[in-house]
């Protein structure tokens, strides 16, 4: 156990190289006994790399890791674990096929003999689950779990481990509101317990509500660290980012010639019985339509149905007043309707291929001359989207799983505009990326909607959900309860009214 006022973690002079690249620059930190430490930094900052260090990840790195005074050798994850370090990504490392108990325990399954001891390896996984609030079937696969539950899991698979040293990377970015509040009530007791937790997260109202101090790192460099109440919210955005920043939402007149214009998406009755019913609305010209509901009120599952990805059991579907067939997403693509995934490792990007591959993905039939897929044709759309989101490094060849997170999203939003979508539907365009890579998103969005085209936008993000949308519908229960206009739109009214308080009227 450390001393009293001694830190339980120290790194000293950390470095880690990729080919060339230094990624994590003799970087210096510090964790206390009991104590919840924000690190915090735009996505390529070296954040994440450091606490894949930290967590036995890289065998490779220089410096020194001391572990309550006394120097350790973490060059794998279990030489971490053995230490009481442990991770939870921000993409999960959860298997989708065996369930939620083998997964809880995986590399410490409870025997009897030669055998499982299923009896027991339920009661431990219960006890597991208890621990984040979470009441669900250990005996159900992870993959039949929504996101937001497959995260807790995560957590709670993490303090099975009885970690001294836990980190946290974006472990909220599938929570709902209520869910958060959940597992920050868990961080205040397991701080109370003494346990020390690394937090890592671009959710700046989170880090001021949760942290005892802040680490700020650019370019791989550490700049600062501060107690939470030596910062503002604008200073430490401007050290993430080395400079004085804007607003993160553009600028852009409501769009008053969409009032009265001929609908350019239309929804009739839409049903998927069990998870939404009878949803009906249109976008216009020009528009950016927020979708605003709790976790579970069928947002996405109503995105998924209308652009063909999901099935339909009643209800409609027009693209610029033509039917669009119930089912066939290839057909909705191709009349100009594009669905951006909330889950862009598993479902939007394909990580063995290059950037310029995915930027392209969507557009081959656009590409292709006599029957064959002609990538030449598509080099100048391909340089034209690195530039205009700005993203780094802008090498057409490079695979997009070495990107950081916030420029693969940058790669999922460009093959989606490289289809030139009548329609764009978003959802959670900006999960889990840096204030800057959000304002480069937040703008092309807005450009989308200023060339005439229309926009929904599903988002947890409620400043993001009130800044970009000139209104708001409101999702409850898989219902369309009402929606928010004008002066409505601010971010208590969006929450009040997901939970069915809707302003001055009834839905």
């Amino acid at each position: 156990m450390a001393a009293p006022g001694q830190p339980v973690l120290q790194m000293v002079g950390v470095t880690k190289r990729f080919a060339g690249t230094v990624a994590v620059d003799g970087v210096d930190f510090e964790l206390l006994p009991g104590e919840v430490h924000a690190l915090m930094g735009e996505n390529g900052a070296g954040k994440s790399t450091l606490m894949k260090i930290l967590a036995g990840s890289f065998a490779d790195y220089t410096g020194q890791i001391l572990i309550d005074g006394q120097p350790v050798d973490l060059r794998s994850p279990q030489a971490a674990q053995a230490n009481g370090v442990a991770m939870i990504y921000q993409e999960l490392s959860l298997a989708p096929p065996i369930s939620v108990a083998e997964n809880l325990l995986a590399g410490r399954l409870p025997g009897r003999g030669p055998w499982l001891d299923r009896r027991a390896l339920t009661e431990q996984a219960r006890a597991c689950l208890a621990r984040v609030g979470l009441e669900i079937d250990p005996a159900v696969p992870v993959e039949d779990l929504s996101l937001h539950e497959a995260q807790l899991v995560e957590v709670a698979k993490a303090l099975a481990t009885e970690p001294r040293i836990l980190v946290m990377d974006e472990p909220t970015s599938a929570l709902s509101r209520e869910e958060v509040d959940r597992l920050f009530e868990l961080i205040d007791r397991l701080r109370g317990e003494g346990l020390s937790i690394i937090y890592i997260s671009h959710h700046l109202p989170e880090v001021f509500r949760i942290v005892d101090r802040v680490t700020v790192m650019r370019d791989g460099r550490r700049v600062i660290t501060h107690a939470i109440g030596e910062v503002t919210s604008r200073s430490l955005v401007e050290l993430m980012v080395g400079g004085s920043v804007n607003t993160l939402y553009p600028v852009r007149e409501r769009p008053a010639s969409a009032v009265g214009s001929q609908p350019l998406l239309r929804v009739e009755g839409l049903t998927r019985y069990g998870f939404f019913h009878d949803v009906s609305f249109a976008l216009r010209p020009g528009e950016i339509v927020g979708l605003c509901g709790l976790a579970g009120s069928g947002r996405s599952e109503v995105a998924r149905s209308l652009c063909g990805l999901d099935p339909l059991d009643e209800g409609r579907v027009f693209l610029a007043e033509e039917p669009l067939m119930a089912g066939d997403y290839g057909a909705a693509i191709g009349a100009g309707l594009a669905y951006l995934t909330e889950d862009r490792k598993a479902q939007g990007l394909a990580l063995r291929l290059t950037i310029g591959e995915n930027l392209l993905a969507a557009s081959t039939p656009r590409l292709t001359r006599w029957g064959r897929y002609r990538e030449a044709l598509g080099r100048p759309t391909t340089a034209g989207l690195l530039t205009a989101l700005q993203v780094h490094p802008a090498e057409p060849e490079r695979e997009v799983s070495t990107l950081s997170g916030g420029n693969q999203q940058k790669v999922l939003l460009g093959k989606w505009l490289a289809t030139e979508p009548r329609v764009l539907i978003l959802d959670e365009p900006t999960r889990g990326v840096d204030v800057g890579a959000k304002a480069v998103i937040h703008r092309a969005v807005a450009h989308v909607a200023d060339q005439g085209h229309a926009v929904l936008l599903i988002s947890s993000d409620l400043p993001e959900l009130v800044g970009l949308s000139d209104r708001i519908l409101v999702l409850r229960e898989g219902h369309l309860i009402g929606e928010l206009r004008g002066e409505e739109r601010s971010e208590e009214t969006a929450l009040l009214a997901a939970n069915g308080e809707l302003p001055g009227r009834r839905p």
